[in-house]
């Protein structure tokens, strides 16, 4: 979706991107037809860029030099675009920012072995950073984006829903990576311990608000808008937040045996809408989104006034215009 889009208003923020862009494509370069082809594809296709973004608004924010910001903005995304590939291939997905998936483009072993490749090349930018404290941290942040993709699955296939679980998806899946883009830049500035842990708690909420968010318009928002059909995570047998409010708070088993068949019936989806919409679970997952954006700007009042924050608040209130 366009409106998705990060906007690139702090002053020099979108040269900043644009040499991100520059630097993605070098990263990416191989002499290896299908895996350059797959590189270009992602250059191409550009994406939201969020984490890049964070990153290179933290380093403005402190006040870091920009190889340094662009260094953790290349790592953030490079891991963030093999995880792609790899769940794409997992979830059968048949296309990826419009464009058909890698894998039905090239095969299972190419888009494995070319996300493979990507990590290779967050590796090399880990070890060019000299820094032993952001290789500590970005492995962490890979352990648990792998950990909240297994419990997803595990939560999917043995039909155990919770909220515990649910939040647990949200931090290794999303929020610890959006986190790990803004204190990396705070390691590589020698930023104190009090920023890093300001902008930790900015990533870490503002990463659960966009998840939520997420979830929220998977059901609830406008296909046309969207480019896709609704109810996507329903038919891989996801338990969102919404439907959690339907499966624990309010015992309906209807929607449990809905998302447990994966919303195999006709009118599932349109059914399971309904639900929600008539309990209040869309309502309570708005609130929710308002809380968690709320958290992420109580985060950066650690930090005087300035574009970059600025723009880092209304990165952060825009997740809760969306679900508006």
């Amino acid at each position: 979706m366009t409106d998705d889009a990060p906007a690139a208003t702090a002053p020099g923020l979108a040269e900043e991107l644009a040499a991100f862009e520059d630097a993605l494509a070098r990263e990416l370069e191989s002499d290896v037809g299908f895996i350059k082809a797959i590189g270009e594809d992602l250059v191409r296709a550009g994406g939201k860029r969020v984490r890049p973004t964070l990153a290179l608004l933290a380093g403005r924010l402190l006040g870091a030099p920009p190889e340094r910001a662009r260094l953790v903005a290349l790592a953030v995304e490079l891991l963030h675009s093999a995880s792609l590939l790899h769940d794409d291939l997992i979830d059968g997905a048949a296309t990826r920012r419009g464009e058909q998936a890698a894998f039905l483009r090239y095969g299972n072993v190419v888009s494995v072995m070319s996300g493979d490749f990507m990590l290779a090349r967050v590796l090399r930018l880990l070890a060019r950073s000299g820094s032993d404290e952001l290789i500590g941290l970005m492995a962490d942040a890979a352990a648990a984006l792998c950990e909240g993709e297994v419990l997803q699955f595990q939560c999917a296939t043995l039909k155990e829903w919770s909220y515990e679980a649910y939040e647990r998806i949200n931090e290794g899946k999303t929020a610890e990576l959006m986190a790990a883009a803004v204190e990396g830049v705070a390691v590589l500035a020698g930023a104190g311990d009090a920023e890093r842990a300001a902008l930790r708690a900015f990533g870490l909420a503002y990463g659960r608000a966009f998840q939520l968010r997420d979830d929220y318009l998977d059901l609830l928002g406008d296909p046309a808008r969207l480019g896709k059909p609704v109810g996507g995570d329903l038919r891989e047998g996801k338990a969102t937040y919404p439907v959690l409010r339907l499966i624990l708070d309010e015992g309906l088993v209807e929607a449990r045996l809905i998302v447990a068949r994966h919303a195999a019936e006709p009118g599932d989806v349109e059914r399971m809408i309904e639900l929600v919409r008539a309990h209040g679970a869309d309502a309570a997952t708005r609130e929710l989104v308002g809380r968690e954006v709320d958290a992420a700007k109580a985060a950066l009042q650690a930090f005087r006034p300035s574009p970059a924050r600025e723009e880092l608040l209304a990165l952060a209130e825009r997740e809760r215009r969306r679900v508006a």
